[in-house]
């Protein structure tokens, strides 16, 4: 897991360019804490910083091999977490070894098979090879976009790093952000390969992106296909539990202290049991950890999202797989502090004004940081199992909009309040919305023969693995490598996704309930409560004094009321939404606090450019 940069010029000589590579390669320090490096040729400049992961003396990056006709290098950041099965085929072709790491591995396959390394790699990566022998930039993302890539196209070549900060500390790029890339923000599609920031893009999940002397060449090699599934239910519960062990044994594999998040609900509790067996199996304990807030569990009350706390669970779990368990625990004052408030901003470079779930989750892996290196994460189960609320809800699932959009509509029309009349205007953020839905759907594929339910709910699961989860794991990605830890998701292996994508919607919902699949196929190594329990998000503070503080904070916002943000925000509705009494602030209000705040900071951090009218 790493940090990589680089720039590509055909035109200019990177190698006066030394200091440009060395701060676009500084930024990715958070990303890689353990080394770095660079390697820089006349038309070429690639950076790379390090977290030392699978053989911790051998993989130094930028990793190269001289060949007869030019030298082949590459920065690369992610697991393959099939190498060990990779290097024994590549063996066996006359491939010899100068490390015991993934990141050699994954180079010399690229001399064996070319771009079609693809079709052989299991995990996430995000990766750039230089092929000296063509003279082209080869950029290559997992299928699922758990690992982030970027690139900015220049006037005679790119710029590209693992996120949009990289690429920003080189002067050629321009730190704009238009109306096209905040309709976005506002919208919450995940437009592919949206970045924020104005000619920047996402190298999309499953593509190839090719720079050469011609140009820039995009290629999908991996998508959602749809395939008739013609296993029955048992023989798919059972399927279902070979893959997840198969997975999680995986993903276990490091040369570094692992964990597992631990919430509470089905997703994180399958993936704990699963993994606490694995290391028992071989004499070790596992450790988890989970989130929580002061007060939370004496005071919980039922809302919207959540019917239960999560700490009585978490208990039971941990009781069951013996695991050393520790619960970090958040008050307001850690949670509405300006310095974690920017860190979290800094890391994702974007206002994205989800609040407590952001600074909550990056203290989270912040103090995990001190005694793991690794976690296992139960994120993109509700995506692939079908686990939200709003996927059995009747009015989200038929609305002509994305379902998780038509669920909570007070939450996307307290959003469009809070910014000014004339920019509401210009974006027109319901347009954006209706283009991006028609868009996704049109991109769906269905099988002949299906019931108008299956095609329906084939869509539903669609819009979620190729829209929502790309904006989680996008927010799981950047809060845990802003400290330092490597989350790894095994929901995301594309075999199961690919699997468990083509099971019948009825198979999906069996036994009458949410992921009927993943429930039985993993009870074996769940507690009783966890098994039944009724999906619960990620955690939320509940208490009235988050609201209280950030009130606080918009007031001294209020007192600079020539400050940029007030052309973004709405100063009457600011106003308003810092007088209602905290006890009863309706939930998407609060968030609208949260999202002036991190406008307010965001602007004063990177001094953007606003093209909004």
């Amino acid at each position: 897991m790493c940090g990589i940069a680089g720039w590509v010029s055909y035109d200019a000589d990177l190698t006066r360019r030394q200091e440009v590579v060395d701060a676009m390669t500084a930024t990715m320090s958070c990303r890689g804490p353990d080394d770095e490096g660079t390697w820089v040729r006349r038309n070429v400049a690639l950076g790379h910083r390090r977290l030392a992961i699978i053989d911790l003396p051998g993989g130094r990056q930028p990793m190269s091999v001289r060949t007869p006709n030019g030298d082949v290098a590459m920065v690369y950041s992610g697991e393959a977490y099939n190498f060990t099965e990779l290097k024994e085929e590549l063996t066996k072709l006359g491939h010899q070894w100068e490390t015991d790491s993934d990141t050699e591995v994954v180079l010399h396959g690229y001399l064996q098979w070319g771009d079609e390394v693809v079709d052989h790699l299991n995990g996430m990566y995000a990766f750039a090879i230089w092929d000296e022998r063509d003279d082209r930039l080869v950029m290559i993302r997992d299928r699922m976009g758990i690992k982030p890539f970027y690139y900015y196209p220049t006037r005679d070549g790119v710029l590209f790093g693992s996120e949009p900060k990289a690429i920003l500390a080189n002067p050629l790029a321009k730190k704009v952000v238009d109306l096209d890339g905040f309709r976005e923000l506002a919208g919450f599609t995940k437009r592919p390969g949206w970045s924020l920031w104005k000619d920047m893009e996402e190298v999309q999940p499953g593509t190839i992106v090719t720079v050469s002397r011609e140009g820039i060449k995009t290629r999908t090699y991996w998508k959602l296909d749809a395939k008739k599934h013609t296993d029955d239910q048992e023989t798919t519960v059972a399927r279902v539990r070979e893959l997840m062990t198969d997975i999680v044994n995986r993903q276990l594999v490091a040369d570094v202290p692992r964990c597992v998040l631990l919430s509470g609900g089905l997703d994180s509790s399958a993936v704990t049991g699963l993994a606490a067996a694995r290391l028992a199996e071989q004499g070790e304990q596992l450790r988890t950890f989970s989130v929580d807030f002061f007060g939370q569990e004496e005071n919980f009350k039922p809302d919207e999202m959540r019917d239960t706390a999560d700490s009585p669970f978490v208990r039971d779990v941990a009781q069951l797989v013996n695991s050393a368990h520790e619960d970090v625990m958040l008050n307001p004052g850690d949670l509405t502090d300006p310095e974690v408030r920017r860190a979290v901003l800094r890391a994702r470079d974007i206002p994205a004004g989800l609040g407590d779930m952001d600074t909550s989750l990056y203290l989270l892996f912040k103090a995990i940081r001190g005694q793991s290196t690794v976690a296992l994460s139960g994120e993109s189960a509700d995506e692939v199992f079908g686990g939200y609320r709003w996927f059995h809800d009747e009015k989200a699932v038929n609305a002509d909009t994305f379902p998780w959009l038509a669920f909570r509509t007070s939450m996307m029309d307290e959003r469009a309040s809070l910014y000014t009349p004339e920019l509401v205007k210009n974006l027109d953020v319901e347009t954006y919305i209706a283009d991006q839905y028609a868009s996704a759907v049109s991109a769906v594929e269905h099988l002949d023969g299906e019931s108008a339910q299956e095609a329906r709910m084939r869509t539903i699961c669609n819009l979620h693995l190729t829209r929502f989860v790309r904006m989680l794991l996008d927010r799981k990605d950047r809060a845990s490598m802003a400290v330092g830890l490597e989350v790894r998701v095994p929901f995301c292996d594309h075999r199961l996704v690919e699997y468990v994508y083509n099971t019948p919607w009825s198979l999906k919902t069996f036994d009458g309930r949410e992921k009927s699949l993943l429930r039985h196929a993993t009870k074996h190594v769940l507690p009783e409560s966890v098994a039944q329990r009724v999906k619960s998000p990620y955690p939320s503070t509940q208490d009235p004094g988050y609201a209280a503080a950030l009130q606080q904070q918009v007031k001294e916002v209020l007192a600079e009321p020539k400050h940029e943000v007030f052309g973004l925000v709405d100063r009457a509705w600011a106003h308003r939404a810092s007088e209602v009494d905290p006890a009863t602030m309706d939930p998407a209000m609060r968030i609208g606090l949260d999202r002036v705040l991190d406008l307010y900071h965001w602007i004063e951090m990177y001094s953007p450019t606003l093209e909004l009218s």
